[in-house]
């Protein structure tokens, strides 16, 4: 049987969520003087790259970037952060992955910089899929999709041809 794929946002569609949740980011934090963007690896690491370079545009405080490395299949091992905890102890997070899909990864990452006291923390998806295992939300999405267990949703992100499937 052949998978049916269908595109749910193009280059251009992606471009405008990622402004419209860099301004979110942008107002839930006015009065900060920075903010710690920590991406889950691969694609949430590539988006919060994207997010950073949008909120140094509008904002008027300091981005941090943060790669979160975790391995996705087994998510209770140990998670890798570019930055100490030090370096984000007190400050303002925003957790950014690509897709939020069961949960599962969000919530192990969530649970990781919460082991250190934090000023706020948030998190931020480009595609939001309504079949969670576990009582996490994005705070920040982009797009809100109902989808069945069966399907997936991959995102691309190449420059100039950024794009999100659904399979």
């Amino acid at each position: 049987m052949k998978i049916k794929l269908k595109k749910i946002l193009d280059h251009k569609a992606i471009a405008h969520k990622t402004r419209r949740i860099a301004y979110q980011i942008y107002e839930s934090n006015a009065n900060e003087k920075e903010i710690v963007l920590a991406g889950i690896a691969d694609n949430g690491y590539k988006f919060a790259l994207r997010l950073e370079s949008m909120l140094q545009e509008i904002a008027p405080f300091k981005t941090t970037i943060c790669k979160v490395e975790m391995n996705k299949q087994l998510p209770l091992g140990t998670i890798k952060t570019s930055l100490t905890p030090e370096e984000y102890k007190d400050k303002s997070i925003v957790l950014i992955d690509d897709v939020l899909n069961s949960g599962t990864t969000l919530i192990h990452g969530v649970q990781h910089f919460l082991q250190v006291p934090l000023k706020r923390f948030k998190t931020a998806v480009l595609v939001n899929r309504n079949h969670k295992k576990y009582p996490v939300k994005a705070d920040f999405k982009g797009i809100s999709l109902s989808t069945s267990l069966n399907e997936s949703v991959k995102v691309t992100f190449r420059k100039g041809n950024d794009m999100a499937i659904l399979e």
